[in-house]
């Protein structure tokens, strides 16, 4: 057993605590890593609603970990004390999806990630006093000084790299960016439009210029990240108030795939309206309400909900690495670092747009 620090959030609507807790034992085909940074992202979040948050909290949350192996289960033999790792989703690594490399759709998936809990039902780690804490949010809960993740959802990676800031490439880099690159297949000279530039977003605009994308849309409601969009590699830019948007960005032809990252309805019906026809449309973004349209809205058209960029992390983070390392994928032009203490600040200046992506470093232990 280990204790360790962590931001414990236990209400809905109230600021994460920092607290010991004391994480269980690891199990045969577990990994116990000492965090280095740890991303925040709008998936976070959804603990805070009251739905979710009565089942999950008291809860450990952060699923954009990235630090160094500590310990190993007694059945791993792919890592090994030292290991500078990122943290992703968890899978079974058994059905159907596992098997054909289609782990983002793994029968299992919210089981494995979003409980919070092993799957053994028990919480993973134990307050000060006594009480269950689940500590198993997409299999690693690393707003943590440490956590406990399975061989399964870690990847291994250079240790001369600056292993603080990936954890983001774990969800919201490969979410964006494998949107792109693996599920919409986009070709060069194709045209992009992507609604809501954070930092979903603004991967999926970085790999649109990967792919050699001739037109890349961005439309969000904050001019900073209007701009950052430019700099990353969008070719046109417009404000979400911007009057009969749909007309400006698809113009007479519309536009050969869309990414609608925000979960608004209106804005998803957007994201289907610009389209060309044979074009297609991809959803990453859940929210509490749905999207209505009507069939005819569709013909010709693709309308699809992805998860996790349809990646396998094992393979594709290293190839974010790879496109880092050679300046085509500047990820970390969008992070901005928050001791863990300031975890409420965080989440506000997330919440305001003042940040795209904040990471949290945890204090020494």
């Amino acid at each position: 057993m280990v204790m360790t620090k962590a931001a414990v959030l236990r209400d809905v609507d109230g600021p994460f605590n920092f607290e010991d807790v004391v994480l269980d034992p690891i199990g045969p085909e577990d990994l116990l890593v000492r965090i280095a940074g740890a991303g925040m992202c709008h998936t976070d979040l959804i603990a805070r609603d009251p739905g979710l948050g009565a089942f999950l909290l008291p809860a450990i949350l952060g699923h954009e970990g990235s630090g160094v192996v500590e310990a190993v289960g007694s059945e791993v033999t792919d890592f090994a004390v030292g290991d500078h790792v990122v943290l992703s989703f968890d899978t079974c690594g058994d059905c159907p999806q596992c098997r054909n490399a289609e782990p983002a759709y793994c029968a299992k998936f919210a089981e494995s990630n979003l409980s919070g809990r092993r799957r053994d039902g028990s919480a993973g780690a134990t307050a000060s006093d006594g009480t269950p804490v689940n500590s198993r949010w997409f299999a690693q809960s690393s707003f943590a000084g440490f956590a406990v993740a399975t061989r399964r959802n870690a990847v291994k990676v250079d240790p001369s790299l600056p292993l603080e800031l990936l954890g983001p490439l774990g969800c919201s880099l490969q979410t964006g960016a494998g949107a792109v690159l693996n599920e919409m297949n986009l070709r060069p000279g194709q045209s992009i439009a992507v609604f809501g530039a954070g930092a979903v977003g603004l991967a999926a605009i970085m790999a649109a210029k990967i792919a050699g994308a001739a037109d890349i849309v961005a439309v969000d409601m904050h001019q900073s990240r209007l701009d950052a969009a430019l700099e990353l590699g969008a070719t046109r830019v417009y404000p979400g108030r911007q009057a009969d948007l749909a007309r400006i960005v698809g113009g007479e032809a519309g536009v050969d795939h869309t990414l609608d990252t925000t979960g608004v309805p209106a804005v998803m019906a957007t994201a289907v309206a610009v389209l060309a026809s044979r074009g297609g449309a991809v959803l990453v973004a859940g929210g509490p309400d749905g999207l209505t349209l009507q069939p005819i809205q569709l013909a010709g058209r693709r309308l699809t909900y992805v998860l996790e960029g349809s990646a396998s992390p094992q393979a594709f983070i290293p190839f974010l690495l790879r496109r880092w390392r050679e300046g085509s994928f500047p990820f970390d032009k969008i992070i901005r670092t928050y001791p863990i203490a300031e975890i409420d600040k965080a989440e506000a200046d997330s919440l305001s747009g003042v940040t795209i992506k904040p990471v949290l470093i945890p204090d020494g232990e």
